[in-house]
């Protein structure tokens, strides 16, 4: 693959701006995060002050040791061998207006993801139900926007699909772009567990990829999401034409915030033909298996997922995966990229001896019992139409 040769953007201090780095850690937003040499920590503690440089290191480490030093740190806040089963289902496809790169579904790519209209409820609920009965106890719905805004018809049917999959028993997430307080908390009042919006790389090398967002846009998001009380589902992209050095900032970005992202997703660029990355080379496994690894040992606690890309791995290639800390896969569909067939993840579940979770089995803590009992101040506010 052909290196782009960059000019790294120089970041500023921020101290004015309301991001989740700066709104309740003490230390303002540095090129490196603090000084920690003074400080004594030991593998599993669960930290937000982590030091970019501390992450290279673990990232830089042999690959053997790391994972290693992975298992044992996954073994301390998670039962080895639970492995959460999710399924993704596109309720509104293409017609996007942002430029991201790597997204077949922009309008500003000709690629054979053609546009269509959000889902009606049945279809979406007739999924979720199948999915149920394969096993997933996670059904994630995305839709191709920008935002929700200006979408009231619309976002009024995606509470119904949250609220009807809910009631199944079922987590429920979803992915449609930038939200606003009151967007956030009328999904939390849907009874949405988790809401996925990605940072997808570093901060220096994101303008690289996305221009019509910026990196504050989606920590705003992020924000109001957790403010609102549902978990925040935040992670990359991997083989974007990005360095190891925009790995270690994707994560150590997430690691600075007041709460770690409950659920990690680990995506490998699948290139898909007629976007700008349609000849970027399928990043390599051991890229994939140190960035899993890693985030295992900052973000202790957090669900590592296995996304999209996952086609590409052998079942010895995701068992590494595995071992290094992940416990998370999607199963089927990947929006506009062929995922993995359930029938095949059963396959991989018998041999290599794994069993699925129970619905909310890692978010009881983070959501159902913490968010319930103790309600963000935002959700005692008076609700304005989304």
């Amino acid at each position: 693959m052909l290196v782009k040769q960059l000019q790294r953007v120089q970041i500023p201090a921020r101290t004015s701006v309301r991001s989740l780095a700066t709104h309740l850690n003490p230390h303002p937003f540095t090129p490196n995060g603090p000084d920690n040499s003074h400080k004594s920590y030991k593998d599993g503690d669960v930290r937000h002050d982590w030091n970019r440089n501390e992450i290279q290191s673990i990232y830089q480490q042999p690959l053997l040791e790391l994972v290693y030093r992975a298992a044992s740190v996954h073994r301390q806040h998670h039962e080895p061998g639970r492995v959460q089963l999710c399924t993704l289902m596109n309720i509104k496809t293409g017609g996007c207006s942002e430029d991201c790169s790597y997204c077949s579904q922009s309008s500003r790519y000709s690629t054979q993801t053609e546009a269509g209209k959000l889902l009606a409820l049945d279809p979406v609920i007739q999924e979720a139900k199948r999915a149920k009965e394969a096993g997933s106890t996670r059904f994630c719905m995305g839709a191709a926007w920008r935002d929700v805004g200006g979408r009231k018809r619309g976002f009024d049917r995606i509470l119904a699909m949250v609220r009807e999959i809910k009631g199944m028993g079922m987590e429920v997430c979803t992915t449609l772009g930038m939200l606003s307080s009151e967007q956030a908390i009328a999904l939390k009042d849907a009874g949405l567990t988790a809401y996925n919006h990605n940072l997808d790389t570093s901060r220096e090398y994101y303008p690289e990829v996305i221009t019509t967002r910026s990196y504050e846009d989606r920590l705003s998001t992020i924000a109001n999401v957790r403010d609102a009380g549902i978990s925040v589902c935040s992670g990359g992209i991997l083989g974007l034409g990005e360095q190891q050095e925009d790995r270690v900032g994707l994560i150590w970005e997430l690691s600075r915030l007041p709460e770690h992202p409950e659920s990690f997703p680990v995506n490998a660029l699948v290139p898909i033909k007629g976007t700008p990355l349609e000849n970027n080379v399928p990043v390599a496994i051991e890229e994939v298996v140190r960035t899993i690894a890693t985030a295992r040992i900052v973000m202790p606690k957090s669900i590592v997922r296995i996304a999209a890309g996952r086609k590409m791995f052998t079942d010895a290639e995701q068992a590494m995966c595995f071992m290094s800390g992940a416990n998370a896969i999607f199963s089927g569909y990947m929006l506009t990229t062929d995922g993995v067939e359930k029938d095949q993840d059963a396959e991989l579940f018998e041999k290599w001896g794994l069993q699925p979770m129970k619905p909310y089995e890692n978010v009881q803590e983070t959501y159902e019992n913490k968010i319930q009992a103790a309600p963000s101040p935002l959700q005692q506010q008076p609700q304005s139409q989304a």
